[in-house]
């Protein structure tokens, strides 16, 4: 789709909306919480979708202040994916709170040739977007099991410039959950380099340290989905954490959490019963917990049981090394210029009584 087509598509959708997080006054409970930006290739109650369910349950409890959530194409095309948020804002009840901003359709670079050899290379890879055909209008998108958001809109702001903004707005205050193909992270920087130290720090979910990649060979997808954007965060002297492959490797949904959440007839709600749609027999193939590790994390690292730290970089080259992170434990030319942590184990059964209890919790939620 070129550029100036879904211009004028994300123009006609992006009518200005109710939304943006301005309740931050130092007396209200939202006010005095730690402050995010969720940045998500968004999916309605994939592990995406989980996450903000999570999150937005967690500002109900005054413990997360959710400044925004920025989508950036990666499981899905960006137009799908802000369906999908749209509706998930409308679902929660937080419409009026949280704004959805569409951000970067295509990653900073990218050889298509390269990504279907890759695909054809690994059939059994996951390469998000690449696997479906790009949508270019409304007509073309799923709707989520609950139907499409009636009222919500996009904010008309881009991903990038809201970040630049709310960064600057509070500054060392600002945490990204960078949960996607760090795109809209990397344009912001881009723009305006200034904010890379007023950032308070990134809690990812990405990479491959040490276990074979999820895309290709070596390559997780949200990293393997855009590298040279990772590279360009990397390099940074932000604060940056990582949950990789590693420990997601090692938090695999069981059929008992998916029952808790899914079949629990005391416990009904829109949530679970998109949960229930999204994830069925998904314990059977072998399917592991991702993104909402991360919301765990930033409530509480010690979650984390078991982390390293290595100076790390990325292979942005086209092929099958794509997205493969290089590990180093001394300082290296192009690597991140400190030491970053990366989660090798996790504390699983505190965790699923987090999950469970979050994704269960009454719909829509009641802010502070």
């Amino acid at each position: 789709m070129h550029s100036k087509s879904i211009a004028i598509l994300m123009t006609s959708m992006a009518l200005a909306a109710c939304g943006g997080n301005d309740d931050n006054s130092n007396t209200s409970p939202l006010g005095t919480a730690p402050k995010v930006i969720m940045d998500s290739d968004f999916n309605t109650m994939g592990d995406d979708g989980q996450l903000f369910a999570m999150t937005t349950q967690l500002m109900a409890q005054g413990k997360v202040n959710l400044l925004g959530l920025t989508v950036v194409t990666g499981n899905d095309w960006l137009l799908q994916e802000q369906a999908d948020a749209l509706k998930a804002v409308e679902r929660m009840g937080v419409q009026n709170t949280v704004g959805v901003y569409a951000g970067a359709n295509y990653p900073l670079q990218y050889d298509v040739p390269s990504i279907r050899a890759q695909q054809a290379a690994n059939p059994n890879g996951y390469f998000g977007a690449w696997m479906r055909a790009e949508p270019t209008q409304a007509s073309q998108l799923t709707a989520p099991p609950d139907g499409f958001a009636t009222s919500t809109k996009l904010q008309a702001e881009n991903a990038s410039d809201f970040m630049i903004d709310t960064i600057k707005k509070y500054p060392n205050q600002v945490t990204i959950l960078e949960v996607g193909p760090p795109t809209n992270l990397a344009l912001a920087l881009k723009k305006a380099p200034e904010i890379a130290p007023l950032i308070k720090q990134i809690v990812y979910m990405g990479g491959a340290m040490a276990v074979p990649g999820n895309a290709n060979a070596v390559g997780e997808l949200n990293w393997w989905f855009d590298p040279l954007a990772v590279r360009t965060v990397l390099q940074t002297t932000i604060p940056q954490t990582v949950i990789p492959l590693d420990v997601t490797d090692t938090v695999p949904l069981t059929e008992s959490v998916y029952n808790q959440i899914a079949n629990n007839p005391n416990k009904q709600t829109a949530v679970t019963k998109a949960y229930a749609i999204a994830n069925a027999n998904a314990f059977s193939t072998n399917t592991d917990i991702f993104d909402t590790l991360t919301i765990a994390y930033f409530t509480d690292p010690t979650y984390a049981t078991q982390t390293k730290s290595a100076y790390l970089d990325i292979d942005t080259s086209n092929g099958e090394t794509q997205g493969q992170v290089k590990v180093y434990q001394t300082p290296t030319t192009g690597a991140s210029p400190q030491k970053i942590a990366y989660v090798t184990q996790f504390d699983n059964n505190r965790f699923f009584n987090l999950y469970v209890d979050l994704l269960t919790r009454p719909v829509p939620v009641t802010l502070p």
